[in-house]
């Protein structure tokens, strides 16, 4: 009986020590390197409190950041997986820019094999099919097409300031900015990537933003649950075909992108949108031109292509590539965009005197226009409006931190420290802390469109000035967000004067979540009809 006991007593213990052993196997990975770090959790590491809404985003972030403000670099844990954080915005650049070879990739959140909408999509692919698509992409992204795009653009925007003048002369206008911006990008989307025409003010529960808005619901358990599996058994889901969209939403998105296209073939139907422009994609006919005249029109916040997205392709690309590339631009546009008009609201609503100031910008350029709508040349010479946005993409930047993952060994020289950071360790960049670091922007708190103003600009660091991410990885569709943005917001306050009223929280407090801005009560304003 003794010796009996003995054995499972040696077995327990052996089995112990190698789950011990497994689950700490990195635990002096930083120590190793020399690098200062911060002390995981047993198992769970550092990051697991905010994915189970533990924390606000970027105070989290922050927390990391400013723990060894002397340090150009630091490690942290993710679960038992070692993570780099670059807290140095010289070294930043270095890595995403110059060295880019070695940290092409994102960090796939679900499983690239797993889905077919998000898998396939530009954000997730990787290396050498990735470089593809982004040369093939974007020609569709430069400020010649966003020309030809933006009368759809504009279109929606004016729709919606009319309908809110209109709602005005029955009711004081007073709108969840969130519920209210999310709408119009629907629209914009709906019209630009899919060829529709939507109105998600008077048609409240149309399909597309009905599957577009459950789809894309992260704080939601269904969707929640889906990305847990796909990311904890991406095997398994894949033997069973379980995707992270349900099969009702790939065939929703599939359908409209294909029938489309079937139909201007064989109508020959040509519009300024997405989907044409994916037409040309796969039948080859969409090329980059050698220089695109006024490409920076678009604004300060404007990130530029590198040569990689100037290469030439020589490929086709299947239906399901295809549709994944419609389906990130909606997906991509239709949250991040949303949210920085939410925020851009707020800022006006309590920054009077910024208000006044684009509001007499908006007032002088539309006596101009004669009673003709707004066009791209005239929107992209109203200076202020830009100074406006680009700093509310740096007090609220869409994404509190980006990813890199390294693709080849990199060896890296700390100030006579080397450290080999190897190929799969992943690289986080906290943009929203750089943003608010007293650092690079006095008074970081403060809204201040005097940042951008042609005197100032210049003196930006580049490498603290992050909204579109940086280097060849930036976001392509920055031209169309700028757009999107200043098109809406030159309605908005032509028409009216945004305040706060009695619902409006201030200041306004950011809720304890895994995505980047969640607000704990909404952002609430009153639009007042300007006499």
């Amino acid at each position: 009986m003794l010796a009996e006991l003995l054995f499972y007593a040696i077995i327990s213990g052996t089995l112990f020590y190698i789950f011990y052993k497994w689950a700490t196997i990195n635990r002096e990975y930083f120590v190793k390197r020399k690098l200062k770090h911060v002390e995981p959790n047993f198992l769970i590491g550092n990051l697991l409190g905010l994915f189970l809404k533990r924390h606000r985003p970027a105070e989290f972030m922050d927390s990391l950041y400013y723990r060894y403000p002397n340090e150009k670099l630091i490690g942290l844990f993710d679960m038992r997986v070692p993570i780099y954080l670059v807290r140095d915005v010289d070294l930043i650049q270095k890595i995403t820019k110059k060295d880019f070879d070695n940290f092409e990739d994102h960090v796939a959140f679900i499983d690239s094999e797993s889905d077919t909408l998000f898998g396939q999509s530009l954000f997730l692919m990787s290396e050498q099919k990735w470089r593809e698509m982004r040369a093939t992409l974007s020609p569709a992204f430069t400020g010649s097409k966003m020309r030809h795009m933006f009368e759809l653009v504009v279109e929606c925007a004016d729709d919606m300031a009319k309908y809110l003048v209109s709602e005005a002369k029955q009711k004081p206008v007073r709108w969840e900015m969130k519920e209210l911006f999310s709408r119009y990008t629907s629209d914009v989307i709906a019209s630009c990537a899919f060829g529709l025409k939507v109105d998600s003010l008077k048609d409240r529960t149309n399909e597309f933003f009905t599957i577009g808005t459950n789809s894309l619901n992260f704080g939601s358990f269904a969707v929640a649950m889906r990305m847990l599996l796909i990311r904890s058994m991406p095997k398994l889901m894949r033997a069973i075909d379980f995707e992270f969209f349900p099969a009702h939403v790939k065939h929703f998105f599939k359908s409209m992108v294909l029938d489309t296209m079937a139909e201007r073939e064989k109508k020959h139907i040509v519009r300024a949108d997405m989907i044409n422009i994916l037409m040309q994609v796969r039948s080859g006919n969409l090329k980059h031109q050698v220089e695109e005249a006024h490409d920076d029109d678009a604004g300060f916040a404007t990130v530029k292509e590198s040569n990689i997205g100037k290469g030439p392709v020589k490929r086709s690309w299947t239906d399901d590539e295809i549709v994944a590339q419609c389906f990130i631009f909606f997906a991509a546009g239709f949250d991040t965009v949303s949210t920085l008009m939410s925020f851009l609201s707020y800022e006006l609503a309590i920054n009077q005197d910024v208000q006044k100031t684009l509001y007499e910008e908006i007032r002088e350029v539309n006596k101009t226009l004669n009673g003709t709508r707004l066009t791209y040349d005239t929107l992209s010479k109203m200076k202020y409006l830009d100074q406006v946005i680009s700093e509310a993409l740096r007090k609220w930047p869409p994404a509190i931190f980006t990813t890199r993952k390294c693709t080849k060994d990199y060896d890296l020289d700390l100030d006579g420290n080397k450290v080999l950071i190897e190929r799969g360790n992943v690289v986080f960049l906290p943009i929203c802390s750089i943003h608010h670091d007293s650092k690079f922007y006095e008074n970081p708190e403060h809204f201040d469109p005097e940042r951008f103003n042609d005197e100032n600009k210049h003196k930006i660091n580049p490498g603290a000035y992050l909204p579109f991410g940086i280097g060849p990885r930036n976001c392509i569709g920055s031209r169309f967000a700028l757009m999107e943005v200043k098109a809406l917001f030159f309605y908005l306050v032509l028409n009216f004067n945004i305040q706060p009223y009695e619902k409006t929280q201030i200041p306004v407090q950011i809720a304890k979540s895994a995505a980047n801005w969640i607000t704990e009560r909404g952002i609430h304003v009153e639009f007042k009809p300007r006499v």
